[in-house]
This record gives structure tokens, sequence and C-alpha cells, in this order.
């Protein structure tokens, strides 16, 4: 039996739709208690539309990039799995990896012409089971975190936002570092897109002007794409 009639089949359509329809209803309990706190606090609309404005053209760039990797993904898992599994994850070569160990293990080559049911299955498991963790550290430690984050910031009010920012940059180093080092066509990405991003910056300063606030880095990021695939 084609493991790809399982992996298409409706039951799978089925079950995986009903966990991207959690999410959907977890986004929509966030945003409807975030606009109730937002009137607790006193922000104003005007506040709120930019704040979702400027969400939502910063999370173009991202998604874009899930959905050119989703490709390579469903053509090994299908497309239940792979609509499911980036809905929760977000992350093709996460997904791709532990699918190809999931493969592997099974003795097969992950979409290869030996592929079968049983690596299928077996790349599904890898695939849950390798993002536990993730999940069990946000469900234990999410509310922790602002008490560290004010550790860190030894008690100052004041350095709170220094320290969140520097998180931040952090963050953003630590998903970056590996593509400067690559010496490829990911290293020109990433630097023409900070750089584009440096010059947005500068160019804003004092202008203030919201469109660039809002799509500077989706237009960052698109930039150091079509630069890498160009040269």
């Amino acid at each position: 039996m084609d493991y790809l009639q399982v992996a298409n089949s409706p039951l799978l359509w089925i079950a995986c739709g009903l966990c991207v329809g959690l999410v959907l209803f977890q986004s929509a309990l966030f945003v409807r208690k975030s606009l109730a706190m937002s009137r607790k606090l006193d922000i104003n609309d005007s506040q709120v539309k930019s704040a979702v404005k400027s969400s939502v053209t910063a999370s173009i760039g991202p998604s874009l990039a899930i959905l050119a990797g989703m490709v390579s993904l469903l053509v090994a898992m299908g497309g239940p799995i792979s609509w499911f599994r980036l809905s929760y994850i977000g992350s093709v070569a996460f997904e791709l990896m532990a699918a190809g160990f999931g493969a592997e293990a099974s003795g097969v080559t992950l979409g290869g012409p030996d592929m079968n049911v049983t690596a299928f299955a077996a790349g599904v498991w890898v695939m849950t089971l390798g993002s536990i963790g993730w999940v069990l550290f946000t469900a234990l430690a999410t509310h922790k975190l602002d008490k560290f984050r004010y550790v860190l910031a030894g008690g100052k009010k004041a350095l709170l936002p220094i320290v969140s920012a520097g998180a931040m940059c952090g963050a953003f180093a630590y998903l970056s570092i590996d593509r400067i080092f690559r010496f490829d066509n990911q290293t020109t990405a990433a630097l023409v897109g900070f750089g584009v991003m440096v010059a947005f910056m500068r160019y804003n300063k004092g202008k203030e002007k919201q469109w660039i606030k809002e799509w500077a880095l989706t237009i960052s990021m698109f930039i150091g794409m079509i630069v890498s695939v160009i040269f």
C-alpha cells in the first residue's frame, strides 16, 4: 500500500484539522482577552490597531518562508501532517530532520521509493515526541519567566526594558549566527537583510514614519532572500 494514501487520507485530514482548529480557537481567545485587557489599561483603539497592523505585516515574511519550505515536507509526509505540524511548531528544518530520523530508523529514505507506512508513522512519532520538551517547558516555566526577568534586572524596574531588548537581540543572534558562518547564499541573505534593516532604522531615526516601523522587518527579509537567490 502506498504510504501517501494513508498520509493524505480523509481521516487524517479530519484529525489534523481538529488540532489546527484548536490553534485558531486559542488565537481567537488571546485576541479577545488582549482587547479586554487593553480597555482595562486605557489603551486607545488607535494604539491597538497600530499594534495589530504591525504584528500582521511583520509576520508576512516568516509565514511565506514557512509556506515555501512546507512544499518539501508536504511531498515527503503528505498534506495533513505538514499542515498540522507547521501550524504548531513552524520549523520546517526541524520537521524534516525529525521525519528523516524516523524514516532512517525504519531503514528507508524519507520520501524515497522505499518509503512505507511504517516509516511514515515513525516519522510522525519522532516529530511529535521531539517537540514535547518545548511544550513542557512552556507549560511549566512561562508563568515564572517574568519573575526571572525581574531577578536578572537586579530588582530595578528601569532595567526591565533593557533586559527584554537584550533577550530579543540574543534570540535573533542565535537564529542567525549559524547562517553567517555558512559562507553561502544564507550568509548573503542574513547580511543583506541586516544591512537593509539598519538602513531603515537610521533613516527613520527622528522621522518616526509608521509604515517603516510596520514593514521594515518584512521588506528586509524579502530583499535579503531575493539578493541571495540572484547572487
